[in-house]
Protein backbone atom coordinates (compact mmCIF):
# COMPACT_ATOMS: atom_id res chain seq x y z
CA UNK A 1 0.00 0.00 0.00
CA UNK A 2 1.49 3.34 -0.89
CA UNK A 3 2.18 5.49 2.19
CA UNK A 4 -0.56 8.61 3.46
CA UNK A 5 0.45 11.85 1.12
CA UNK A 6 -0.83 13.71 4.65
CA UNK A 7 0.66 11.53 6.52
CA UNK A 8 4.04 11.98 4.49
CA UNK A 9 3.38 15.86 4.12
CA UNK A 10 3.49 15.87 8.45
CA UNK A 11 6.67 13.79 8.59
CA UNK A 12 8.21 16.17 6.57
CA UNK A 13 7.35 19.04 8.23
CA UNK A 14 8.31 17.34 11.22
CA UNK A 15 11.50 16.70 9.92
CA UNK A 16 12.01 20.39 8.55
CA UNK A 17 11.01 21.83 12.14
CA UNK A 18 13.79 19.77 14.05
CA UNK A 19 16.28 20.42 11.51
CA UNK A 20 15.81 23.90 11.95
CA UNK A 21 15.60 23.96 15.39
CA UNK A 22 19.01 22.18 15.68
CA UNK A 23 20.65 24.34 13.47
CA UNK A 24 19.06 27.97 15.55
CA UNK A 25 20.33 26.18 18.81
CA UNK A 26 23.50 24.90 17.41
CA UNK A 27 23.86 28.49 16.00
CA UNK A 28 23.32 30.41 19.79
CA UNK A 29 25.50 27.44 21.80
CA UNK A 30 28.72 28.95 19.36
CA UNK A 31 28.84 26.32 16.89
CA UNK A 32 29.21 26.38 12.93
CA UNK A 33 26.53 24.97 11.22
CA UNK A 34 26.06 24.82 6.83
CA UNK A 35 22.58 22.39 5.47
CA UNK A 36 23.76 19.68 3.16
CA UNK A 37 21.65 17.81 1.01
CA UNK A 38 19.74 15.39 1.80
CA UNK A 39 17.40 17.26 5.09
CA UNK A 40 21.33 16.93 6.71
CA UNK A 41 23.56 19.75 8.74
CA UNK A 42 27.25 19.55 8.83
CA UNK A 43 28.48 21.00 12.23
CA UNK A 44 31.40 22.53 13.83
CA UNK A 45 30.84 22.18 17.54
CA UNK A 46 32.97 23.65 20.36
CA UNK A 47 34.01 21.59 23.22
CA UNK A 48 30.87 22.75 25.48
CA UNK A 49 28.57 22.03 22.52
CA UNK A 50 30.11 18.53 21.72
CA UNK A 51 30.07 17.19 25.70
CA UNK A 52 26.03 17.92 25.58
CA UNK A 53 25.25 16.31 22.33
CA UNK A 54 27.87 13.49 22.69
CA UNK A 55 28.83 14.77 18.86
CA UNK A 56 32.88 15.27 17.60
CA UNK A 57 34.71 18.34 16.67
CA UNK A 58 32.96 17.91 12.86
CA UNK A 59 29.74 15.88 12.81
CA UNK A 60 26.96 15.30 10.12
CA UNK A 61 23.30 15.34 11.28
CA UNK A 62 20.23 13.86 9.08
CA UNK A 63 16.90 14.68 9.64
CA UNK A 64 14.74 13.16 7.09
CA UNK A 65 14.23 9.34 5.18
CA UNK A 66 17.35 10.06 3.18
CA UNK A 67 20.77 10.51 5.46
CA UNK A 68 23.37 12.60 3.97
CA UNK A 69 27.14 10.34 3.74
CA UNK A 70 27.92 9.76 6.94
CA UNK A 71 25.52 11.03 9.12
CA UNK A 72 23.73 10.49 12.36
CA UNK A 73 20.21 10.11 12.44
CA UNK A 74 18.42 12.89 14.29
CA UNK A 75 14.59 13.38 15.86
CA UNK A 76 12.19 13.04 18.37
CA UNK A 77 12.27 9.16 19.17
CA UNK A 78 15.55 8.24 20.95
CA UNK A 79 17.87 10.14 22.99
CA UNK A 80 17.86 13.87 21.05
CA UNK A 81 15.66 15.38 22.84
CA UNK A 82 17.71 14.61 25.98
CA UNK A 83 20.59 15.91 24.26
CA UNK A 84 19.32 19.38 23.38
CA UNK A 85 17.73 19.65 26.58
CA UNK A 86 21.62 19.10 28.00
CA UNK A 87 22.30 21.61 25.91
CA UNK A 88 19.74 24.30 26.47
CA UNK A 89 19.77 23.98 30.57
CA UNK A 90 17.25 26.09 31.55
CA UNK A 91 16.92 28.74 28.68
CA UNK A 92 13.71 28.62 26.95
CA UNK A 93 11.42 26.86 29.18
CA UNK A 94 9.06 30.18 30.04
CA UNK A 95 9.01 32.91 27.39
CA UNK A 96 6.41 35.68 27.10
CA UNK A 97 5.13 36.72 23.89
CA UNK A 98 2.90 39.98 22.64
CA UNK A 99 1.41 39.86 18.82
CA UNK A 100 -0.99 42.64 17.60
CA UNK A 101 -2.57 41.26 14.55
CA UNK A 102 -4.94 42.88 12.29
CA UNK A 103 -8.22 42.05 14.00
CA UNK A 104 -10.70 42.86 11.87
CA UNK A 105 -14.31 42.01 12.79
CA UNK A 106 -15.32 38.68 11.44
CA UNK A 107 -18.06 38.87 8.87
CA UNK A 108 -21.72 37.96 10.21
CA UNK A 109 -20.82 36.89 13.62
CA UNK A 110 -24.51 35.12 14.41
CA UNK A 111 -23.96 32.98 11.42
CA UNK A 112 -20.12 31.94 12.41
CA UNK A 113 -21.58 31.55 16.86
CA UNK A 114 -24.29 29.27 15.25
CA UNK A 115 -21.69 27.04 13.18
CA UNK A 116 -19.56 26.87 16.23
CA UNK A 117 -21.43 26.60 19.36
CA UNK A 118 -23.52 23.24 19.51
CA UNK A 119 -26.08 23.11 22.11
CA UNK A 120 -28.05 19.93 22.70
CA UNK A 121 -30.64 20.73 25.25
CA UNK A 122 -30.59 24.69 25.49
CA UNK A 123 -30.59 27.58 22.87
CA UNK A 124 -28.42 30.77 22.69
CA UNK A 125 -28.40 34.34 21.40
CA UNK A 126 -26.06 36.49 20.56
CA UNK A 127 -25.60 39.62 22.83
CA UNK A 128 -22.65 41.36 21.04
CA UNK A 129 -18.92 41.03 19.92
CA UNK A 130 -16.26 43.63 21.46
CA UNK A 131 -12.22 43.65 20.69
CA UNK A 132 -10.61 42.84 23.95
CA UNK A 133 -6.98 41.14 24.85
CA UNK A 134 -6.62 38.03 26.05
CA UNK A 135 -3.44 36.19 27.08
CA UNK A 136 -3.17 31.92 26.53
CA UNK A 137 -0.61 29.43 27.73
CA UNK A 138 0.32 27.22 25.36
CA UNK A 139 2.19 24.44 27.02
CA UNK A 140 4.20 21.86 25.34
CA UNK A 141 5.16 18.23 26.78
CA UNK A 142 7.07 15.38 25.92
CA UNK A 143 5.50 11.58 26.22
CA UNK A 144 7.48 8.41 26.43
CA UNK A 145 6.09 5.09 25.53
CA UNK A 146 8.29 2.53 26.87
CA UNK A 147 7.26 -1.18 25.98
CA UNK A 148 9.35 -3.74 23.55
CA UNK A 149 9.72 -0.52 21.61
CA UNK A 150 10.34 2.96 22.91
CA UNK A 151 8.67 6.08 21.25
CA UNK A 152 8.53 9.72 22.16
CA UNK A 153 5.81 12.19 21.33
CA UNK A 154 4.74 15.93 21.62
CA UNK A 155 1.72 17.29 23.35
CA UNK A 156 0.46 20.44 22.92
CA UNK A 157 -2.17 22.17 25.14
CA UNK A 158 -3.22 25.50 25.17
CA UNK A 159 -5.95 27.41 26.87
CA UNK A 160 -7.19 31.20 26.72
CA UNK A 161 -7.03 32.56 30.48
CA UNK A 162 -9.72 34.84 29.39
CA UNK A 163 -12.38 32.75 28.99
CA UNK A 164 -11.38 29.25 30.04
CA UNK A 165 -11.17 27.69 26.90
CA UNK A 166 -8.90 25.09 25.34
CA UNK A 167 -7.71 25.30 21.93
CA UNK A 168 -8.27 22.16 19.50
CA UNK A 169 -4.56 20.83 18.43
CA UNK A 170 -5.82 22.57 15.13
CA UNK A 171 -5.89 26.01 16.65
CA UNK A 172 -2.62 25.45 18.49
CA UNK A 173 -0.85 25.04 15.12
CA UNK A 174 -2.69 27.75 13.34
CA UNK A 175 -0.82 29.48 15.94
CA UNK A 176 2.54 28.37 15.48
CA UNK A 177 3.54 30.04 13.14
CA UNK A 178 3.36 33.76 13.95
CA UNK A 179 5.36 32.45 17.02
CA UNK A 180 8.50 31.67 14.46
CA UNK A 181 9.93 35.30 14.04
CA UNK A 182 12.42 37.10 16.48
CA UNK A 183 10.83 37.29 19.87
CA UNK A 184 10.05 41.20 21.42
CA UNK A 185 12.08 40.24 24.49
CA UNK A 186 14.92 40.95 21.89
CA UNK A 187 13.84 44.24 20.93
CA UNK A 188 12.03 47.48 22.25
CA UNK A 189 10.50 47.65 19.11
CA UNK A 190 8.28 44.49 19.40
CA UNK A 191 4.58 45.38 19.95
CA UNK A 192 2.50 45.64 23.44
CA UNK A 193 -0.33 45.72 24.60
CA UNK A 194 -2.52 49.00 25.21
CA UNK A 195 -2.02 50.81 28.99
CA UNK A 196 -6.03 49.94 28.97
CA UNK A 197 -5.62 46.25 28.19
CA UNK A 198 -7.81 44.21 30.54
CA UNK A 199 -4.99 41.63 30.50
CA UNK A 200 -6.43 38.29 32.67
CA UNK A 201 -4.28 37.24 35.56
CA UNK A 202 -2.09 34.27 35.54
CA UNK A 203 -3.87 31.10 36.83
CA UNK A 204 -2.32 29.89 40.44
CA UNK A 205 -0.50 26.27 40.16
CA UNK A 206 -3.30 24.02 41.42
CA UNK A 207 -5.78 25.30 38.86
CA UNK A 208 -3.52 24.63 36.12
CA UNK A 209 -2.40 21.46 37.24
CA UNK A 210 -5.99 20.28 37.90
CA UNK A 211 -6.57 21.31 33.86
CA UNK A 212 -3.25 19.42 32.96
CA UNK A 213 -5.05 16.42 34.55
CA UNK A 214 -8.24 16.56 33.08
CA UNK A 215 -6.90 17.58 29.42
CA UNK A 216 -3.71 15.99 28.97
CA UNK A 217 -5.29 12.11 29.05
CA UNK A 218 -7.14 12.48 25.99
CA UNK A 219 -4.99 13.88 24.39
CA UNK A 220 -2.04 11.33 25.41
CA UNK A 221 -4.77 8.52 24.32
CA UNK A 222 -4.99 9.69 20.06
CA UNK A 223 -0.98 9.84 20.17
CA UNK A 224 -0.42 6.76 21.63
CA UNK A 225 -2.95 4.88 19.45
CA UNK A 226 -1.27 3.66 16.46
CA UNK A 227 1.48 2.91 18.96
CA UNK A 228 -0.75 0.89 21.37
CA UNK A 229 -2.68 -0.72 18.39
CA UNK A 230 0.90 -1.97 16.97
CA UNK A 231 1.61 -3.51 20.47
CA UNK A 232 -1.50 -5.06 20.22
CA UNK A 233 -0.82 -6.15 17.27
CA UNK A 234 2.55 -7.93 18.09
CA UNK A 235 1.24 -9.26 21.31
CA UNK A 236 -2.01 -10.83 19.78
CA UNK A 237 0.62 -12.61 17.25
CA UNK A 238 2.92 -14.25 19.52
CA UNK A 239 -0.05 -15.30 22.17
CA UNK A 240 -1.37 -16.99 19.23
CA UNK A 241 2.17 -18.64 18.14
CA UNK A 242 2.75 -19.95 21.83
CA UNK A 243 -1.40 -21.04 21.55
CA UNK A 244 -0.38 -23.25 18.21
CA UNK A 245 2.60 -24.44 19.41
CA UNK A 246 1.90 -25.57 23.34
CA UNK A 247 -1.77 -26.37 22.17
CA UNK A 248 -0.19 -29.13 19.79
CA UNK A 249 2.15 -30.77 22.33
CA UNK A 250 -0.75 -30.82 25.19
CA UNK A 251 -2.61 -32.57 22.41
CA UNK A 252 0.03 -35.18 21.57
CA UNK A 253 0.78 -35.37 24.94
CA UNK A 254 -3.14 -36.52 26.30
CA UNK A 255 -3.56 -38.41 23.00
CA UNK A 256 -0.53 -40.50 23.94
CA UNK A 257 -1.87 -40.91 27.69
CA UNK A 258 -4.93 -42.03 26.67
CA UNK A 259 -3.80 -44.63 24.36
CA UNK A 260 -2.12 -46.51 27.53
CA UNK A 261 -4.15 -48.54 29.68
CA UNK A 262 -4.96 -47.53 33.68
CA UNK A 263 -1.90 -47.86 35.80
CA UNK A 264 0.82 -47.69 33.11
CA UNK A 265 3.80 -45.60 34.52
CA UNK A 266 4.13 -44.42 30.85
CA UNK A 267 0.66 -43.12 30.85
CA UNK A 268 1.37 -41.48 33.98
CA UNK A 269 4.79 -39.81 32.45
CA UNK A 270 2.38 -38.21 29.31
CA UNK A 271 -0.11 -36.58 32.12
CA UNK A 272 2.61 -35.16 33.80
CA UNK A 273 4.39 -33.88 30.67
CA UNK A 274 0.45 -32.54 29.56
CA UNK A 275 0.47 -30.40 32.94
CA UNK A 276 4.23 -29.59 32.23
CA UNK A 277 3.09 -27.89 28.83
CA UNK A 278 0.68 -26.13 30.85
CA UNK A 279 2.60 -24.69 33.39
CA UNK A 280 5.37 -23.30 30.88
CA UNK A 281 2.50 -21.96 27.97
CA UNK A 282 1.31 -20.28 30.85
CA UNK A 283 4.86 -18.88 32.21
CA UNK A 284 5.26 -18.03 28.67
CA UNK A 285 2.12 -15.76 28.51
CA UNK A 286 3.25 -14.12 31.40
CA UNK A 287 6.29 -13.49 30.12
CA UNK A 288 4.81 -11.79 26.81
CA UNK A 289 2.58 -9.75 29.46
CA UNK A 290 5.53 -8.57 31.13
CA UNK A 291 7.45 -7.90 27.41
CA UNK A 292 4.63 -6.20 26.24
CA UNK A 293 3.55 -4.15 29.37
CA UNK A 294 3.76 -0.60 28.57
CA UNK A 295 5.19 2.88 30.67
CA UNK A 296 4.28 6.16 29.84
CA UNK A 297 5.77 9.13 31.07
CA UNK A 298 4.54 12.61 30.77
CA UNK A 299 7.22 15.55 31.19
CA UNK A 300 6.40 19.12 30.68
CA UNK A 301 8.95 21.13 28.18
CA UNK A 302 8.07 24.72 27.97
CA UNK A 303 5.06 26.89 27.73
CA UNK A 304 4.25 30.09 26.30
CA UNK A 305 2.69 32.95 27.96
CA UNK A 306 0.76 34.77 24.63
CA UNK A 307 -1.30 37.93 24.53
CA UNK A 308 -2.76 39.27 21.79
CA UNK A 309 -6.06 41.03 20.91
CA UNK A 310 -9.37 39.05 19.98
CA UNK A 311 -13.12 39.71 19.26
CA UNK A 312 -15.30 38.63 22.49
CA UNK A 313 -18.88 37.41 21.80
CA UNK A 314 -20.97 37.84 24.77
CA UNK A 315 -23.24 34.29 24.26
CA UNK A 316 -26.39 33.91 26.21
CA UNK A 317 -27.44 30.88 26.86
CA UNK A 318 -30.97 29.56 27.89
CA UNK A 319 -32.09 26.68 29.53
CA UNK A 320 -35.59 26.21 30.42
CA UNK A 321 -36.38 29.76 32.57
CA UNK A 322 -32.96 30.17 33.52
CA UNK A 323 -29.82 32.14 31.85
CA UNK A 324 -26.27 32.53 32.25
CA UNK A 325 -24.01 34.88 30.22
CA UNK A 326 -20.55 33.22 28.75
CA UNK A 327 -17.55 34.80 26.77
CA UNK A 328 -16.21 33.30 23.77
CA UNK A 329 -12.80 34.63 21.62
CA UNK A 330 -12.43 35.12 17.87
CA UNK A 331 -8.94 34.68 17.37
CA UNK A 332 -7.19 36.46 14.66
CA UNK A 333 -4.53 34.27 13.50
CA UNK A 334 -6.54 31.16 13.73
CA UNK A 335 -9.95 32.77 12.13
CA UNK A 336 -12.14 30.37 14.42
CA UNK A 337 -14.53 31.38 17.79
CA UNK A 338 -12.43 28.92 20.13
CA UNK A 339 -15.55 26.38 21.33
CA UNK A 340 -15.95 26.29 25.00
CA UNK A 341 -14.74 23.93 27.51
CA UNK A 342 -16.41 21.15 28.85
CA UNK A 343 -16.90 22.10 32.53
CA UNK A 344 -16.73 18.25 33.75
CA UNK A 345 -13.86 16.60 31.53
CA UNK A 346 -12.31 19.96 29.61
CA UNK A 347 -13.09 18.00 26.69
CA UNK A 348 -13.36 20.01 23.00
CA UNK A 349 -15.48 17.71 21.48
CA UNK A 350 -19.14 18.69 20.86
CA UNK A 351 -21.71 18.89 21.06
CA UNK A 352 -22.56 20.45 24.35
CA UNK A 353 -25.38 19.49 26.88
CA UNK A 354 -26.71 21.97 29.78
CA UNK A 355 -27.54 21.46 32.95
CA UNK A 356 -30.61 22.31 34.85
CA UNK A 357 -28.86 23.91 37.97
CA UNK A 358 -25.89 25.73 37.32
CA UNK A 359 -26.10 26.10 33.38
CA UNK A 360 -22.61 24.24 33.02
CA UNK A 361 -21.78 23.40 29.44
CA UNK A 362 -20.74 19.11 29.62
CA UNK A 363 -20.35 16.48 27.08
CA UNK A 364 -23.03 13.75 27.32
CA UNK A 365 -20.77 12.19 29.88
CA UNK A 366 -20.82 14.72 32.27
CA UNK A 367 -24.89 14.62 32.22
CA UNK A 368 -25.29 10.78 31.94
CA UNK A 369 -27.11 8.48 34.55
CA UNK A 370 -26.25 7.84 37.97
CA UNK A 371 -25.12 4.26 37.71
CA UNK A 372 -26.91 2.90 41.28
CA UNK A 373 -30.41 5.28 40.30
CA UNK A 374 -30.09 5.50 36.99
CA UNK A 375 -30.90 9.45 37.58
CA UNK A 376 -28.88 12.01 35.39
CA UNK A 377 -27.04 14.36 36.96
CA UNK A 378 -24.67 17.12 36.38
CA UNK A 379 -20.65 15.95 36.95
CA UNK A 380 -19.58 19.53 37.13
CA UNK A 381 -22.08 20.48 40.04
CA UNK A 382 -21.41 16.87 42.04
CA UNK A 383 -17.95 15.59 40.79
CA UNK A 384 -17.92 12.93 43.65
CA UNK A 385 -21.48 11.47 44.25
CA UNK A 386 -24.95 11.43 42.74
CA UNK A 387 -26.98 13.83 44.34
CA UNK A 388 -29.82 11.69 44.96
CA UNK A 389 -29.14 8.44 46.21
CA UNK A 390 -24.86 9.61 47.73
CA UNK A 391 -23.87 6.38 45.66
CA UNK A 392 -20.01 6.94 44.54
CA UNK A 393 -18.42 6.26 40.84
CA UNK A 394 -15.67 4.26 41.04
CA UNK A 395 -12.84 6.34 39.74
CA UNK A 396 -11.72 3.99 36.76
CA UNK A 397 -15.72 5.18 35.62
CA UNK A 398 -14.73 8.62 35.99
CA UNK A 399 -11.50 9.07 34.42
CA UNK A 400 -12.82 6.98 31.79
CA UNK A 401 -15.53 9.24 31.13
CA UNK A 402 -13.06 12.06 31.13
CA UNK A 403 -10.42 10.21 28.69
CA UNK A 404 -13.07 9.57 25.88
CA UNK A 405 -11.99 10.57 22.66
Amino acid sequence: MPPDSGSYASGAQEHGQMQNFVAALLRQEGALVEAIEPDGLEVLAPAAVQRALGVGELSRLGFGATLPPAAERVGIEGDWLERCARLLGPQGRFTRRVLSPAARVPGDPERLLERELVLDNATFRLLGVATAWTRYLLLDFRASAVSDDKRDFMLHLGVNLATGALLPDAMVAAIAPALDGPSPDDSEAGPVPPEDADLPALWDRPRLLGLMALAVPPRLDLVLAPFVTGLRRRLGRDQERLHLYHNDLHHEAVRRALALPEGDPRRRREDERAEAIGREYRAKLDDLSRQYATRVTVEWIQTLELAMPVHRFAVQIRRRKADRVISLDWNPLTRRLEPPACEYSASTERPRLVCDDALHLVVAAGLAACPACTRAFCRACNPLRCPKCGSTEPPQRRIAGVMQS
